[in-house]
């Protein structure tokens, strides 16, 4: 009989079972197979009493995916678990085993950390078990999230009508809330400066003051800008020429984090779509001749590179550049950092770039190709330049003018296109030159204050901070932007960055926890329970104990928070209801704000939601209606007036993952209720849907007058 292979993504498996013959029959468990039940005390699926023991069920979707499984793997002489090489995958490879009856202390568990065939044929060769400290580390992050995510979401729910918070998603608010706050308490202070253009022969110099009578030139109002303005005359003298070679050194190849900050910065990607393009080029692209993934595994935290690809490339860089280009390898990895894993690179040097273009959408080149340059240039040599510093003397007045010039390009010769450094080349003075006086301006400034967090740079403090992972910002960030706790959107209508802004919602969820949970809400408790977790993948800590010293720290925080935090009523309109009586009052929907009654659910009543514009035909108002495939707008004298128009529908975006049953995008898509659900982008050949939690069809009912 064949043996059987178990991968996560059915992509994946079509690319491995090429590589490993007739022998062998790989197939997609289509991610995780079981999660944490609903039911239990408080529906956390965790019997907390009982050593916080985890109550597991297959999900719904794939009942049907393990019920294969289980037949295929009792007519399968072996099975192997060839997840991804994480945590996650550790996880979904030790349910697989509970759940087909797999031994699990046998060598039946392979790894690779890219999906070519000598790394698949190595895996297969080397067998190993499946690390059960990694699966409950991963477990007790799943029971701490489930713990926190349930409790204060129901408790903010109840309280204030948010509609979440989370372990590492209620820090990243914290974060932009904090800066919002830091932006709004700054106070700008103004200063002057002074700037001289001085010619000598032909040639002119912009040059900006520096020192006054031998301190640094701090003007602070117009006053004094004209006082020191009116001393600035010929001549001027070149009192020093400073000249250096300065060495810049290649960047570290990528780890998730930086991918992530880079492709925002230097390609305009989101997070969720970088990683999205990442797993499609890991997980194996049609190359014609043969399906190969083109990069590493795309979740790694350490910037370690194979010796293989050391020599590959270095033996690359000497031929097309020559042996002055070839580099030092280095290697940055911290404690947290995962040493199975390698940096993001190519698997294969040979597939360059515009080698590959064709087979390639436009976005996966762009990202293949950082991804590519990056690895390349991590391992050339320093780029040098000459910078120089004229220090021109004037009346006691030091002006000081600045050029650089690049002398050897090093890695810059791949990595070029990604950097923004120029050349100034200044016409050359000596010591002792005499210039003249062209003109001289003075400028007003005003301090500025920290700048919001963009995508790339909320990233960058998270991992600075070590809050989460590089593998859950993508998530983090879509998930408190769909909760309507920030904005992301341009900070002026010329600039083409998009920074975070924290909504009204936002303020006020983050307010209520910094109230009532500070002490584990928090930027260093996050990242310590982080370390906690580590330590519990090292076998340094026992899990149970790590979750019982959490508990009795978060549950008495709840039980406050519950007596304590004041309920948000909502604000009352002024009208009383038409069919009971009671106080009408504000509420907010999905299409905006409308009134309705304060005796829900017992009374439906609720005044339509006017769109703001006249019916064309009567001149009446336009308001929102519900109808049987979703909302429309109609006519406010209906049905005297039977006037409709359809909403246009909002554009499905991608959500970073690929359908578990084809392979294709999945898509957040809303339905005719109005709610969003995830579906299949190859519908309607693929009918695959996915709930999302916290969504569900709703219905609004009037009572007959």
């Amino acid at each position: 009989m064949k043996k059987l292979v178990i991968v996560e993504s059915p992509s994946k498996s079509k690319t491995i079972e090429k590589y490993l013959g007739k022998d062998y029959k790989v197939v997609s468990s289509k991610g995780h197979i079981r999660d944490l039940s609903t039911r239990g005390k408080g529906g956390l699926g965790v019997d907390i009493e009982n050593d916080f023991k985890p109550d597991y069920v297959v999900n719904k979707d794939k009942k049907d995916v393990v019920k294969e499984l289980k037949k295929l793997s009792s007519s399968c002489d072996e099975v192997l678990l060839a997840t991804d090489p994480d945590r996650e995958g550790e996880a979904i490879s030790w349910h697989l085993a509970d759940e087909l009856g797999l031994n699990i202390g046998d060598n039946n568990r392979i790894v690779f950390n890219e999906i070519t065939k000598n790394a698949v044929l190595n895996a297969i060769d080397n067998p190993r078990s499946i690390d059960i400290d990694l699966v409950k580390s991963q477990e007790t992050r799943r029971i701490l999230d489930r713990i926190i995510g349930f409790k204060l979401s129901s408790l903010l729910k109840r309280k204030i009508r948010s509609q979440s918070a989370g372990r590492v998603q209620s820090v990243a608010l914290r974060m932009i809330c904090d800066r919002e706050k830091e932006i709004e308490n700054f106070v700008p202070e103004e200063y002057w400066t002074i700037k001289a253009l001085l010619k000598k022969d032909k040639a002119k110099f912009d040059t900006t003051l520096t020192k006054i009578d031998g301190n640094k030139a701090e003007i602070k109002n117009e006053e004094e800008a004209d006082k020191v303005l009116s001393r600035v005359k010929d001549p001027f003298i070149v009192k020093d020429v400073i000249e250096k070679n300065k060495k810049r050194s290649p960047y570290l190849p990528f780890i998730t984090s930086t991918l992530q900050q880079e492709a925002s910065s230097k390609l305009g990607f989101s997070a969720k779509k970088t990683m999205m393009l990442a797993q499609n080029l890991y997980e194996g692209i049609d190359l014609g001749k043969e399906t190969v993934g083109l990069i590493t595994y795309m979740r790694t935290d350490s910037t370690r590179l194979s010796g293989e690809f050391i020599n590959s490339a270095y033996a690359k860089i000497i031929e097309d550049y020559g042996e002055n280009y070839k580099g030092t390898y280095r290697v940055k990895n911290d404690e947290s950092s995962q040493d199975a894993h390698e940096a993001i690179r190519p698997t294969s040097l040979a597939n360059t770039p515009e080698s590959v273009k064709e087979y390639l959408s436009n976005d996966q080149f762009k990202l293949y190709k950082l991804i590519y340059a990056r690895a390349l240039a991590s391992l050339m040599a320093d780029s040098v330049s000459k910078t120089v510093t004229y220090e021109i003397e004037s009346d006691g007045l030091l002006f000081t003018v600045n050029g650089i010039e690049l002398l050897f390009d090093g890695f810059l010769k791949v990595y070029k296109d990604y950097d923004s450094s120029k050349d100034v080349v200044l016409s050359p003075l000596n010591k002792g030159d005499e210039l003249s006086l062209v003109k001289a301006e003075k400028e007003q400034h005003f301090t500025e204050g920290p700048s919001r967090y963009t995508e790339a740079r909320l990233i960058k403090a998270l991992e600075e901070e070590g809050v989460g992972r590089p593998s859950t910002y993508a998530t983090i960030i879509d998930t408190i932007c769909a909760r309507d706790y920030v904005e992301l959107r341009k900070g002026s209508d010329k600039s083409k960055t998009k920074y975070f802004f924290p909504t009204e919602k936002g303020i006020l969820t983050d307010e209520k926890l910094r109230e009532f949970f500070n002490s584990i809400i928090n930027v260093k408790y996050t990242a310590q329970m982080e370390d906690g977790l580590d330590k519990i993948a090292e076998a340094k800590e026992d899990n149970i104990e790590y979750l019982r010293h959490f508990y009795d720290e978060f549950q008495p925080l709840v039980d406050t928070a519950y007596e304590k935090m004041e309920k948000k009523e909502d604000e009352k309109s002024g009208n009383k209801c038409p069919l009971c009586g009671s106080d009408m009052v504000y509420k907010d929907g999905k299409y905006g704000r409308f009134e309705a009654c304060s005796n829900y659910p017992k009374c439906s009543y609720i005044v339509t939601e006017e769109v703001g514009r006249n019916c064309p035909e009567c001149g009446s108002a336009l308001v929102y209606r519900n109808g049987r495939y979703g909302k429309f707008i109609s006519c406010s004298k209906y049905p005297d007036c039977r006037y409709i128009e359809k909403i246009a529908q909002e554009k499905p975006e991608e959500v970073g993952r690929e359908c578990p049953e084809c392979g294709k995008p999945l898509l957040k898509r809303k339905s005719r209720y109005g709610t969003y659900f995830i579906g299949c982008s190859g519908f309607p050949k693929c009918k695959y849907i996915e709930n999302i939690e916290g969504e569900k069809p709703r219905y609004t009912r009037r009572k007959k007058k």
